[in-house]
């Protein structure tokens, strides 16, 4: 028992002087920026297998957690220190290996915190366009019951409706510069759907003001546009929806602002992988679970957090209806259908993906601060598999 003990000892020492050592070298250690959860996101991915081997066979950290290993760190806004959280039995680790560090040594932000911006007044729609039902309601309408399946005249309008989206945020993208405000990106996108005959479906959806989302770094979704005009190496995620003789075309993406960095590079072209793998493994009789199982294990592949709290959804003539598309592994039952159109929209994080609403009661953001890219399509299920229908 001793021996025993003695061992595992050993193993924990060897653990903290691998991390340690791995810490006092890597470029974040001196480059003058607050560490923060993409950061340790980054660190700990690259580490993780060195860390987990240091312990027996990996089976003691593998047993006392499950989660990716920079979803256990935690950087406080406005402090200059790091928290790992561990179970009980590897809390002792924790202290030795980050809290005992001085403040001093940690490096300061660089990128600044969203704030709210001033949001101008609700663009006119003419009034021969047609609105989708929920406008001017004050609550939105909720997930229809049932699944958005086509006749062949509902899967034309779903691909001219899809293919508006997709010219609409392709445009949308061309916007993104240092300096430019997202509420002239709004403006923008606004009068390009209504001049093809088309409302902007997000304009009136519950009290939503605007008739683009435009979601800035920590920004999980639902951005609103305003003031705000974006800085060189943000990213930004553009999600437009348009409503088009009765039928909703949804799709996002999100866009590098000037010169980003690679980390936030790697976050944004992982998500998009996700997005096209997810829709590879799409057709008739699948099941919905797959999608979360394949998102959540190229994520895990690269340490990536994913949000569960905001998901796909049925698409057409409602906004959101059945099924209600998970991004993360689950066990929900239902299995597509063939013409039936839906959403695929995962968000994932560099570190926590625990969300946190403004007080508009519409901006999420991640609670640590951490970047967040999504990318999302609609597509139609076919005899071959997936059609996208947002892309131009």
């Amino acid at each position: 028992k001793k021996k025993k003990k003695k061992k595992k000892k050993k193993k924990e020492g060897e653990a903290v002087r691998l991390f340690e050592s791995f810490i006092s070298t890597h470029p974040f250690r001196n480059s003058g920026q607050r560490i923060t959860g993409e950061t340790m996101a980054a660190a700990s991915a690259t580490l993780q297998s060195r860390l987990v081997s240091s312990f027996a066979g990996g089976d003691l950290f593998l047993h006392c957690s499950r989660k990716p290993l920079h979803h256990l760190f935690r950087c406080r806004p406005g402090r200059r220190q790091i928290f790992m959280q561990l179970p009980r039995n590897l809390s002792g680790l924790a202290n030795l290996l980050f809290n005992k560090r001085d403040a001093d040594q940690v490096p300061t932000r660089e990128r600044k915190l969203l704030r709210p911006g001033k949001v101008s007044p609700r663009r006119p729609v003419p009034k021969h366009i047609q609105r989708p039902p929920y406008v001017n309601s004050q609550k939105p309408p909720g997930i229809a019951s049932g699944p958005e399946v086509h006749d062949e005249k509902g899967i034309e309008c779903m691909r001219a409706s899809g293919r508006l989206a997709a010219q609409v945020l392709q445009y949308a993208g061309t916007l993104v510069k240092p300096g430019v405000k997202t509420d002239e990106i709004d403006e923008a996108v606004h009068q390009m759907i209504i001049d093809n005959g088309a409302y902007p479906s997000p304009l009136g959806y519950g009290s939503f003001p605007k008739s683009v989302c435009t979601s800035v770094n920590e920004c999980i979704c639902h951005g609103i546009p305003d003031s705000r005009p974006l800085e060189d190496g943000d990213i930004i995620n553009i999600d437009v929806t348009v409503y088009l003789n009765g039928y909703h075309g949804d799709t996002s993406a999100t866009f590098f602002c000037g010169e980003v960095d690679n980390e936030a590079k790697k976050l944004v072209w992982v998500t998009k992988e996700c997005l096209d793998k997810a829709i590879s493994i799409c057709g008739p009789g699948v099941q919905y679970k797959k999608i979360g199982k394949t998102i959540q294990e190229h994520a895990d592949k690269h340490g990536y957090g994913v949000v569960r709290e905001f998901v796909g959804h049925g698409v057409g003539q409602v906004f959101h209806a059945d099924p209600v598309i998970l991004h993360y592994r689950n066990n929900n039952g239902g299995c597509m259908i063939l013409n039936q159109t839906f959403t695929i929209e995962p968000m994932l994080t560099m570190g926590s993906c625990n969300p946190r609403i403004w007080d508009d009661g519409w901006t999420v953001v991640t609670e640590d601060g951490s970047l967040s890219a999504q990318f999302e399509h609609t597509i139609l299920i076919t005899n071959d598999g997936a059609e996208i229908l947002t892309q131009c």
